[in-house]
Parts: structure tokens; C-alpha cells; sequence
């Protein structure tokens, strides 16, 4: 036994000592960083200790920042999920061009968001092809990547373009898995309708599939910045300055690592706090 243990330990010491040099090390010194006041123009820096979470309180741009991300989960979380498990419901009820449907809504997930996000910036344009199409049917050009009311919609819609075909590929893989005698045994107890076998059988058996896309497109939606990034720059009049864009911005346009990294640790407490309590709510009401 000792000697399989021996061995064990030995297997999984390299993708320990990658944890800990990529992850541990880095969020160690981050943590540190955060209780000084070290930037990249001058030699030095000086403990201030809690001073940079203290001025978050009264940040209005760090203010601004949170609740323009709160404000885009909200968006992007319940479309996403409710939109990817439709897609995988019909397209799992398909019997021809099954596969045809599944590589179509799943292309997005493979393309660079980065680069896609230029091609949604054209297609967005004033003078682009959706305000083209907009006008044919008698409605006004509208700024969408230029107007505050606008702006988070419009980024999530494209975030949404992205994230639904991954969405649907882990409901498919809950659909398969669920025993076809379990519809049997439905129709023995009257369970007929398709409404029916959705609320009684498939939805309880999703249970965890639909806790780990819950989790997974929280994460993720609070992780938005490539496309601020190449699209808005946190504009207009910080209409979209996520809090990762912030950070970025504190980081290395205005080079205040302190309060950056202090930035980061609160968005790692928010994420992780977040996390743990969705799972928890949902975990509760799991079948496995």
C-alpha cells in the first residue's frame, strides 16, 4: 500500500508543481502587491495596508465598474442558459441533420471572440449591415456600440452568439445520458405531453448538467473584457467599463499595480463567493 501511495504522489508532483508556480506563486504575490503602493513609474513602494479597499468604497468608478458587470450577468446568464437548452432539446428531438445542427450552433465557440468581435463591430456600425436591414423596415439607424442605454445589450447579444452553442453541447450531453426506460415508465404513470416529460423527467435529470453550466456562464460572464477591450473601451461615459477593464486600465494605462491587485482580489472574492452560493441554492434541488 505504502508503495502505491509512493507512487501517487510521484504521478501527480508535476501537475502539483504547475498549480502551485502558475496559480499559488502569482495570487501570493498579488495579495501582497495589493497592501502597497508599488506602481511601474518609480523604484520602490510602501505597505499602506488596507488603504486601497478602503478607497473602494467611496470609488464611484469602482461603483460603476460592479454594477455594470452585475448588470451584464444579469443579461447574458438567464439567455444563455434558457436559449442553449432549447436549441439542445430541439435539435436532441432531430433525427436528420442532427449532426449538421450541432457543428452550425457550435462554430461560434471555436472562433477567437477577439477577432469576431471586429466583424460584429462592422456589422454594428451606423452604416453596417444590421442598421441596413433596420432601415428597410422603417426603423432609424441606432448607435449601438455608441449609446448608453444600448451598449451592455448589444455586448451581450454578441457574448450570447458565443456562449449559447457551448451551453447546448453540455445539454446534449445531459439529454443522452438520461435512460430512455425512465420515459418509459412516464407514460405508465400518464406522463405523456411533451411539457409533461420536460417538468417531470428531463428537467430533474439535468440537475447537475444545469448546476455546472450555472456556474460556468457566471464566471465566465463576470470575466467579460476582450470584447470591451476591441469594441468600447468602457464607453461611452463608462457605460461599459466592466470590472475587469478597470483593473486593466489601473494596471497598465495608469500603472497603479497597488490598486489593481487589490481590484483582482476583490474579483476573486466575488466570483468565488458568488460561485459557492449559486451551487449551494442549486445543489439543493439536484437529482443525481
Amino acid at each position: 500500500m505504502k508503495k502505491y501511495s509512493i507512487t501517487g504522489y510521484f504521478l501527480s508532483f508535476p501537475a502539483i508543481t504547475l498549480i502551485i508556480v502558475i496559480y499559488l506563486i502569482p495570487t501570493f504575490f498579488v495579495i501582497f502587491i495589493s497592501f502597497t503602493d508599488y506602481t511601474l513609474v518609480r523604484d520602490g513602494y510602501n505597505f499602506v495596508g488596507f488603504e486601497h479597499y478602503k478607497n473602494m468604497v467611496s470609488d464611484e468608478v469602482f461603483i460603476n465598474s460592479l454594477s455594470v458587470t452585475f448588470i451584464y450577468a444579469l443579461l447574458v446568464l438567464p439567455a444563455g442558459f434558457g436559449l442553449g437548452l432549447l436549441i439542445a432539446i430541439a435539435i436532441f428531438e432531430q433525427k436528420k441533420f442532427r449532426s449538421l445542427l450541432e457543428v452550425c450552433y457550435f462554430m461560434p465557440v471555436t472562433s477567437t471572440l477577439t477577432a469576431m468581435a471586429l466583424v460584429w463591430n462592422a456589422l454594428l456600425d451606423p452604416i453596417g449591415v444590421v442598421n441596413n436591414t433596420l432601415s428597410l423596415a422603417g426603423i432609424e439607424s441606432l448607435t449601438f456600440l455608441g449609446s448608453q442605454s444600448l451598449v451592455l445589450v448589444s455586448l451581450a447579444l454578441i457574448s450570447l452568439w458565443g456562449v449559447i452553442g457551448f451551453n447546448m453541447v453540455l445539454f446534449l450531453a445531459g439529454l443522452t445520458s438520461i435512460p430512455s426506460h425512465l420515459y418509459d415508465a412516464g407514460k405508465i404513470d400518464g406522463i405523456t405531453s411533451g411539457i409533461d416529460k420536460f417538468l417531470y423527467i428531463t428537467w430533474p435529470m439535468l440537475g447537475p448538467t444545469s448546476m455546472f453550466v450555472a456556474v460556468t456562464n457566471s464566471i465566465n460572464a463576470f470575466k467579460l473584457f476582450d470584447i470591451v477591450a476591441v469594441l468600447t473601451q468602457g464607453g461611452p461615459d463608462r457605460a461599459s467599463e466592466v470590472f475587469l477593464y478597470l483593473t486593466y486600465l489601473e494596471a497598465f494605462e495608469y500603472f497603479n499595480m497597488g490598486y489593481a491587485s487589490s481590484l483582482s482580489i476583490v474579483f476573486l472574492g466575488i466570483i468565488f463567493v458568488f460561485a459557492l452560493l449559486q451551487a449551494r441554492f442549486i445543489d439543493k434541488k439536484v437529482t443525481y
